[in-house]
Protein backbone atom coordinates (compact mmCIF):
# COMPACT_ATOMS: atom_id res chain seq x y z
CA UNK A 1 0.00 0.00 0.00
CA UNK A 2 0.99 3.65 -0.71
CA UNK A 3 -0.77 6.37 0.70
CA UNK A 4 0.20 10.27 0.12
CA UNK A 5 -0.43 12.37 2.70
CA UNK A 6 -0.84 16.09 2.15
CA UNK A 7 1.77 16.44 -0.44
CA UNK A 8 2.69 19.49 -1.80
CA UNK A 9 5.61 20.47 -4.33
CA UNK A 10 7.00 23.77 -4.74
CA UNK A 11 9.29 25.39 -7.62
CA UNK A 12 11.97 26.91 -5.82
CA UNK A 13 12.54 30.63 -7.40
CA UNK A 14 14.83 33.81 -6.53
CA UNK A 15 11.52 35.16 -4.80
CA UNK A 16 10.38 32.25 -3.41
CA UNK A 17 8.17 29.58 -3.91
CA UNK A 18 6.02 28.61 -6.64
CA UNK A 19 3.27 26.00 -5.38
CA UNK A 20 3.24 23.67 -8.33
CA UNK A 21 1.29 20.74 -6.84
CA UNK A 22 -1.33 21.95 -3.94
CA UNK A 23 -1.78 19.75 -1.12
CA UNK A 24 -2.74 15.96 -2.64
CA UNK A 25 -3.80 13.02 -0.45
CA UNK A 26 -4.40 9.51 -2.21
CA UNK A 27 -4.17 5.79 -0.99
CA UNK A 28 -3.67 3.07 -3.47
CA UNK A 29 -4.26 -0.18 -2.67
CA UNK A 30 -3.05 -3.73 -4.03
CA UNK A 31 -4.04 -5.10 -6.95
CA UNK A 32 -5.39 -2.20 -8.64
CA UNK A 33 -4.16 -0.04 -11.74
CA UNK A 34 -4.82 3.53 -11.08
CA UNK A 35 -4.33 5.99 -13.33
CA UNK A 36 -3.53 10.25 -13.41
CA UNK A 37 -4.66 11.77 -16.25
CA UNK A 38 -3.82 15.12 -17.36
CA UNK A 39 -2.53 17.27 -20.32
CA UNK A 40 0.86 17.83 -20.97
CA UNK A 41 2.56 20.02 -18.20
CA UNK A 42 0.40 19.22 -15.61
CA UNK A 43 2.64 17.87 -13.42
CA UNK A 44 2.18 14.36 -13.86
CA UNK A 45 5.52 13.21 -14.08
CA UNK A 46 6.56 16.10 -10.87
CA UNK A 47 4.06 13.96 -9.02
CA UNK A 48 5.86 10.41 -9.22
CA UNK A 49 9.09 11.43 -9.08
CA UNK A 50 7.66 13.15 -5.86
CA UNK A 51 6.37 10.09 -4.40
CA UNK A 52 10.07 8.56 -3.39
CA UNK A 53 11.78 12.07 -3.32
CA UNK A 54 13.26 11.78 -7.39
CA UNK A 55 12.83 15.36 -7.72
CA UNK A 56 15.88 17.49 -7.87
CA UNK A 57 16.15 19.21 -4.11
CA UNK A 58 17.62 22.25 -5.54
CA UNK A 59 14.88 22.82 -8.08
CA UNK A 60 11.48 21.95 -6.00
CA UNK A 61 10.74 21.82 -2.36
CA UNK A 62 8.38 18.56 -1.59
CA UNK A 63 6.33 18.91 1.55
CA UNK A 64 4.02 16.40 3.30
CA UNK A 65 4.13 12.27 4.01
CA UNK A 66 4.25 9.66 1.44
CA UNK A 67 3.96 6.04 3.48
CA UNK A 68 5.04 2.78 2.00
CA UNK A 69 3.52 0.22 4.02
CA UNK A 70 5.06 1.50 7.61
CA UNK A 71 7.63 3.66 5.92
CA UNK A 72 7.23 7.14 5.68
CA UNK A 73 9.69 7.95 2.69
CA UNK A 74 10.56 11.50 3.42
CA UNK A 75 11.97 10.70 6.67
CA UNK A 76 13.49 7.11 5.40
CA UNK A 77 17.45 6.42 5.63
CA UNK A 78 19.43 6.55 2.11
CA UNK A 79 19.92 3.46 1.89
CA UNK A 80 16.78 2.42 2.84
CA UNK A 81 14.99 4.47 0.25
CA UNK A 82 17.70 3.13 -2.34
CA UNK A 83 16.86 -0.07 -1.58
CA UNK A 84 12.92 0.51 -1.92
CA UNK A 85 13.74 2.45 -5.42
CA UNK A 86 15.92 -0.58 -6.48
CA UNK A 87 13.42 -3.52 -5.26
CA UNK A 88 9.64 -2.56 -4.12
CA UNK A 89 9.05 0.43 -6.43
CA UNK A 90 9.99 0.66 -9.95
CA UNK A 91 9.76 3.29 -12.54
CA UNK A 92 9.32 3.30 -16.52
CA UNK A 93 10.03 7.11 -17.41
CA UNK A 94 8.88 8.50 -20.72
CA UNK A 95 12.19 9.38 -22.03
CA UNK A 96 13.74 5.41 -21.03
CA UNK A 97 16.69 6.01 -23.32
CA UNK A 98 17.68 8.03 -20.98
CA UNK A 99 17.95 5.66 -18.08
CA UNK A 100 20.54 3.25 -19.41
CA UNK A 101 24.12 4.52 -19.40
CA UNK A 102 25.31 4.48 -22.81
CA UNK A 103 28.90 3.53 -21.63
CA UNK A 104 27.51 0.12 -21.17
CA UNK A 105 25.80 -2.92 -23.06
CA UNK A 106 22.14 -3.58 -22.24
CA UNK A 107 22.94 -6.71 -20.90
CA UNK A 108 25.17 -5.08 -18.12
CA UNK A 109 21.09 -3.83 -16.94
CA UNK A 110 19.55 -7.62 -17.37
CA UNK A 111 22.82 -9.27 -15.88
CA UNK A 112 20.84 -10.87 -12.43
CA UNK A 113 18.31 -12.08 -15.47
CA UNK A 114 20.22 -13.52 -17.97
CA UNK A 115 20.24 -17.14 -16.98
CA UNK A 116 16.51 -17.28 -16.38
CA UNK A 117 13.69 -17.81 -18.83
CA UNK A 118 11.31 -15.14 -17.32
CA UNK A 119 13.92 -12.84 -19.25
CA UNK A 120 13.93 -14.50 -23.14
CA UNK A 121 9.99 -14.95 -22.62
CA UNK A 122 9.33 -11.14 -21.83
CA UNK A 123 11.97 -10.07 -24.77
CA UNK A 124 9.49 -12.40 -27.30
CA UNK A 125 6.63 -11.32 -25.75
CA UNK A 126 7.29 -7.84 -26.32
CA UNK A 127 8.46 -8.83 -30.10
CA UNK A 128 12.25 -8.76 -29.48
CA UNK A 129 12.95 -11.64 -32.26
CA UNK A 130 16.69 -11.67 -31.35
CA UNK A 131 16.81 -11.09 -27.38
CA UNK A 132 21.04 -11.89 -27.09
CA UNK A 133 21.74 -9.38 -30.06
CA UNK A 134 19.65 -6.93 -28.44
CA UNK A 135 21.22 -7.05 -24.56
CA UNK A 136 24.51 -6.58 -26.57
CA UNK A 137 23.81 -3.17 -27.72
CA UNK A 138 24.88 0.35 -26.51
CA UNK A 139 21.02 2.46 -25.25
CA UNK A 140 22.26 5.29 -28.28
CA UNK A 141 21.80 2.38 -30.92
CA UNK A 142 17.84 1.83 -29.78
CA UNK A 143 15.05 4.08 -30.61
CA UNK A 144 12.58 5.70 -28.20
CA UNK A 145 10.24 2.86 -28.48
CA UNK A 146 12.89 -0.22 -28.06
CA UNK A 147 14.49 1.61 -25.06
CA UNK A 148 10.72 1.90 -23.49
CA UNK A 149 9.93 -1.87 -24.04
CA UNK A 150 13.23 -2.73 -22.64
CA UNK A 151 12.88 -0.49 -19.44
CA UNK A 152 9.54 -2.31 -19.03
CA UNK A 153 10.66 -5.30 -19.64
CA UNK A 154 13.77 -4.70 -16.63
CA UNK A 155 10.65 -2.85 -14.18
CA UNK A 156 8.72 -6.32 -14.75
CA UNK A 157 11.64 -8.44 -14.26
CA UNK A 158 12.53 -7.65 -10.68
CA UNK A 159 8.53 -8.19 -9.73
CA UNK A 160 8.08 -5.05 -7.60
CA UNK A 161 5.70 -3.87 -4.80
CA UNK A 162 4.47 -0.97 -6.85
CA UNK A 163 5.08 -0.41 -10.76
CA UNK A 164 5.20 3.51 -12.02
CA UNK A 165 4.38 3.85 -15.53
CA UNK A 166 5.20 7.43 -17.07
CA UNK A 167 3.79 8.04 -20.26
CA UNK A 168 3.47 4.17 -20.92
CA UNK A 169 2.27 4.76 -24.31
CA UNK A 170 3.99 8.00 -25.60
CA UNK A 171 6.86 5.53 -27.77
CA UNK A 172 5.28 2.63 -28.87
CA UNK A 173 2.89 1.86 -32.02
CA UNK A 174 -0.36 0.37 -31.05
CA UNK A 175 0.54 -3.51 -31.35
CA UNK A 176 2.63 -2.80 -28.14
CA UNK A 177 0.61 -0.84 -26.47
CA UNK A 178 -1.96 -4.24 -26.50
CA UNK A 179 0.66 -5.84 -25.40
CA UNK A 180 1.22 -3.73 -22.53
CA UNK A 181 -2.59 -3.92 -21.55
CA UNK A 182 -2.36 -7.21 -20.74
CA UNK A 183 1.00 -7.24 -19.34
CA UNK A 184 -0.39 -5.14 -16.61
CA UNK A 185 -3.56 -7.09 -16.20
CA UNK A 186 -1.27 -9.83 -15.76
CA UNK A 187 0.93 -8.14 -13.16
CA UNK A 188 -1.36 -6.98 -11.22
CA UNK A 189 -3.06 -10.72 -10.67
CA UNK A 190 0.07 -11.20 -8.35
CA UNK A 191 -0.03 -10.88 -4.72
CA UNK A 192 -0.14 -7.24 -3.41
CA UNK A 193 0.48 -5.82 -6.91
CA UNK A 194 -0.11 -1.75 -7.25
CA UNK A 195 0.21 -0.37 -10.89
CA UNK A 196 0.24 3.81 -11.28
CA UNK A 197 0.59 5.35 -14.24
CA UNK A 198 0.23 8.89 -15.76
CA UNK A 199 -0.85 9.66 -19.36
CA UNK A 200 -2.88 12.18 -21.14
CA UNK A 201 -4.11 8.73 -23.22
CA UNK A 202 -7.57 8.70 -21.90
CA UNK A 203 -8.20 5.23 -24.30
CA UNK A 204 -5.65 3.53 -22.92
CA UNK A 205 -6.30 4.66 -19.33
CA UNK A 206 -9.72 3.62 -19.70
CA UNK A 207 -9.03 0.30 -20.98
CA UNK A 208 -6.15 -0.80 -18.72
CA UNK A 209 -7.61 1.31 -14.92
CA UNK A 210 -9.69 0.16 -11.82
CA UNK A 211 -9.22 4.07 -10.45
CA UNK A 212 -8.77 6.93 -12.04
CA UNK A 213 -8.06 10.29 -11.25
CA UNK A 214 -7.46 13.59 -12.75
CA UNK A 215 -4.69 15.97 -12.61
CA UNK A 216 -5.15 19.56 -13.31
CA UNK A 217 -4.19 23.54 -12.29
CA UNK A 218 -2.45 21.19 -9.37
CA UNK A 219 -4.87 19.82 -7.50
CA UNK A 220 -5.77 15.79 -7.86
CA UNK A 221 -9.38 14.61 -7.61
CA UNK A 222 -10.42 11.57 -6.25
CA UNK A 223 -9.93 8.30 -7.55
CA UNK A 224 -12.73 6.96 -8.64
CA UNK A 225 -13.57 3.93 -10.38
CA UNK A 226 -13.44 3.64 -14.36
CA UNK A 227 -17.10 3.59 -15.04
CA UNK A 228 -18.00 6.14 -12.45
CA UNK A 229 -14.52 8.69 -13.84
CA UNK A 230 -15.84 8.50 -17.89
CA UNK A 231 -19.65 8.87 -16.89
CA UNK A 232 -18.79 12.32 -15.66
CA UNK A 233 -20.40 15.55 -17.66
CA UNK A 234 -18.77 18.20 -16.18
CA UNK A 235 -15.50 18.15 -17.14
CA UNK A 236 -13.96 19.64 -20.10
CA UNK A 237 -11.15 16.47 -20.74
CA UNK A 238 -13.65 13.91 -20.61
CA UNK A 239 -16.23 15.84 -23.23
CA UNK A 240 -13.36 16.19 -25.94
CA UNK A 241 -12.33 12.50 -25.46
CA UNK A 242 -16.15 11.52 -26.23
CA UNK A 243 -16.33 13.89 -28.90
CA UNK A 244 -13.22 12.37 -30.59
CA UNK A 245 -14.63 8.71 -30.40
CA UNK A 246 -18.19 9.57 -31.94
Amino acid sequence: MLVADKLIVSFKQPIGLKPLLLPLSFCLKPNNVYSIIGKNGSGKTTLIKALTRLNDDAVYKIEGKVWFNDINLFEAAVPVLTKIRREKIKYVFQDSINSFDPLKKLKYYFKPFLKQPDLHNLMKYFLFDNPNEVLELYSYELSGGMAQRLSIILALLYEPDILILDEPTSGIDYPIINLLLHAIKQFIMKENKIVLLVTHDLQFAEEVSNMISILQSGALSEFLQTKEFFSLENNSLIKAYREKLE
